[in-house]
């Protein structure tokens, strides 16, 4: 064969259990070339048995469904298998979309998205990073940190694992900063940060930066309220 193969069309899921919505999702996905909607689900177990019959890409999952709910579906669906979770809320301060973070989801989108912006975040989703801004994270933040725990704030075994530099990047990363505003804040370049996120994120087995964000205030490594300063002396050994 000459010339190489053109990339497969990204495989989703779109799972709501009002029909008009669910179907207006799915035209709008299947009209992109590069995205072809395998399948649809009315609840949270068809949408289970979706994913383990056409192994989707990324599933845009309602949060609020009738019998087996978006967030069982996605502590299920991360649990199980590689499909990235996309949640559909109508709004954006919802309790049921922290928890679902929690399970694994990668981002969320409110359900008046505009069409451009939903085929654009099931490419950002499917290639591995979060679709959460940074106000979201700090929203995330708190929500994780306000409730009274019984766990105690011990470092991570894992955290251990983590370079100087990899641990001022979680640090940073646990204060809703973006790659560009980690770089500045460290004065390295932004493929350096990428770099240094991937390698977090495989040390520590988490799928993506959400994922991160909470381990970080759930080991201590990160407090609420308390800016990290960076460490100069740590910068000026470990150039490059």
């Amino acid at each position: 064969m000459s010339g190489g193969t053109a990339a497969e069309p990204l495989r989703v899921l779109v799972a709501d259990d009002q029909e008009l919505v669910r179907a207006g999702f799915a035209m709008i996905l299947d009209a992109q070339s590069d995205i072809h909607v395998v399948a649809e689900a009315a609840d949270g177990a068809e949408a289970i048995r979706a994913v383990r019959d056409h192994t989707p890409d990324v599933a845009l999952l309602d949060i609020r469904m009738p019998g087996t709910d978006g967030l069982t579906a996605t502590a299920e669906i991360c649990a199980t298998s590689a499909t990235r979770v996309i949640i559909l809320t109508t709004f954006d301060l919802d309790a049921y979309v922290f928890e679902a973070l929690r399970a694994g989801a990668s981002g969320f989108l409110l359900k008046d998205v505009r069409r451009d912006d939903l085929a654009h975040a099931v490419r950002v989703v499917a290639g591995g990073e979060s679709l959460l801004s940074p106000s979201i994270t700090r929203k995330l933040i708190t929500h994780c940190t306000s409730a009274p725990t019984a766990v105690s704030l011990l470092p991570d075994p894992r955290l251990g694992s983590l370079t100087a530099r990899e641990t001022e990047t979680l640090r940073l990363l646990a204060r809703g900063l973006t790659n560009p505003e980690i770089a500045a804040t460290m004065v390295i370049s932004e493929h350096t940060v990428k770099t240094h996120v991937s390698s977090i994120l495989a040390k520590l087995g988490l799928r993506d930066r959400i994922q991160a964000v909470i381990a970080a205030y759930e080991s201590g490594l990160a407090v609420p309220g308390r800016r990290e300063p960076t460490n100069s002396a740590d910068r000026a050994s470990s150039c490059g």
